[in-house]
């Protein structure tokens, strides 16, 4: 492989996801918890930045800049607003999404699980209740089919071990519970709602390519914090790692580095970097996680479904994906299986409990008037996407 060169279809791309961009997904969990006066967030999501009407400038917008593919998600509880009552409406418009990707020479990548349900399975016993895996796999089935002939690529559940912590464990997601039991109990059902949607989606559309997305962290031991790095990482990674047996891909979502002593997490060094998210500048994170997520899995293909940095200063964006990139390179010299990189994320939007003041995003969304404007980094990546190489 060329120096700088990035294989023969390595596919380029940037995400969203639909409640952090469409505006108005009053139906589900998240909007509820983020109207809650008690819950942490800053902010409610309001009209985000109306990506649900505004697609399709903005798919011509990341076509034109470069870009090879786009992850999206599907509001559940667009599709299926109550249990049972699903929406053709809902269905049409995800399908006319693809099909403009398509046509504009994007792949079209859909998380079926990002963050959200809707309301009714939340107050029906959310991910701790082993039923929910039963009727997310229905869902999968119904959207599946009715995308099954436009999908690119299939992920079923984003980050099923960052909602199962902070909703179940942590309480700063919904449905704000503190309980290590519930935690692990989430877990479990989580694992068994991704086996259900990967043979449903497997079912209704044959021939797409299926994996999980997982959130993982460069966990390095400090002073002795071996033991406890690897009773830290059996819960949040391994266990969905040795889930992955049969799928097509692994999606890799990475961020920054942990430093971890024999009693848990410690302070990063005096004078570290860190960005709007309160994460150290850890480009090299990456690479790591990718290698250690291959030789867990025993060399499932991975996909770098998302990477990024929420700052406001655009060159450190460009000198953070340009390190990180050199690590998904380094990997792929070593002969990983990796398939591609999608950045997080296409655009500033509502990050959650924090609101919108983390900027994650290629182009810049003026939220008053909503007019996109891409930073110098998004034609950077671009290029370097249009021509395959750093």
């Amino acid at each position: 492989m060329p120096a700088q060169a990035f294989p023969e279809g390595f596919a380029w791309g940037t995400a969203t996801a639909a409640h952090q961009v469409d505006g108005g997904t009053w139906n589900n969990d998240w909007w509820a918890w983020e109207h809650d006066p008690s819950s942490p967030c800053v902010e409610p999501s309001g009209d985000a930045i109306d990506h649900w009407h505004r697609w399709p400038d903005d798919l011509r917008l990341l076509a034109d800049l470069g870009f090879g593919s786009y992850r999206f998600s599907l509001e559940w509880s667009r599709i299926e607003p109550e249990e049972g009552e699903f929406s053709t409406a809902a269905l049409d418009h995800y399908r006319a999404m693809c099909e403009r990707c398509r046509a504009l020479g994007m792949s079209p990548v859909a998380t079926f699980h990002h963050f959200t349900s809707p309301r009714w399975v939340a107050s029906a016993g959310g991910w701790a209740d082993p039923v929910t895996a039963e009727r997310f796999a229905r869902f999968c089935s119904r959207a599946a089919g009715h995308l099954a002939d436009v999908l690119g690529a299939a992920c079923t559940i984003n980050e099923p071990n960052v909602v199962a912590f902070y909703g179940y464990r942590g309480g700063v997601f919904p449905p704000g519970e503190r309980s290590s039991e519930r935690r692990h109990q989430a877990n479990h059902v989580f694992i068994e709602g991704h086996r259900r949607a990967v043979d449903a989606i497997r079912s209704a559309a044959p021939g797409v390519p299926i994996g999980l997305t997982l959130s993982m962290t460069d966990y390095q031991a400090v002073d002795g914090g071996e033991a406890r790095v690897e009773k830290m990482r059996e819960p949040m990674e391994d266990v969905f790692l040795h889930a992955t047996e049969g799928d097509d891909f692994l999606g890799v979502q990475v961020y920054t580095r942990m430093l971890v002593g024999p009693d848990g997490p410690v302070a990063y060094p005096r004078g570290a970097r860190t960005t709007l998210m309160g994460y150290e500048f850890w480009p090299q994170a990456l690479e790591a996680c990718l290698r250690r997520a291959w030789d867990v899995t025993g060399g499932l293909p991975l996909l770098v479904t998302e990477n990024g940095i929420g700052t406001a200063n655009d060159a450190e964006r460009i000198e953070y994906v340009e390190a990180a990139l050199g690590g998904v390179h380094a990997c792929l010299a070593d002969g990983l299986d990796v398939r591609g990189y999608t950045y997080w994320s296409a655009f500033d939007n509502f990050e959650w409990a924090f609101g919108y003041r983390p900027t994650f995003g290629l182009v810049a969304v003026d939220r008053v008037t909503q007019v996109r404007t891409p930073k110098p980094s998004a034609h950077w990546l671009g290029q370097i996407a249009a021509r395959n190489r750093l």
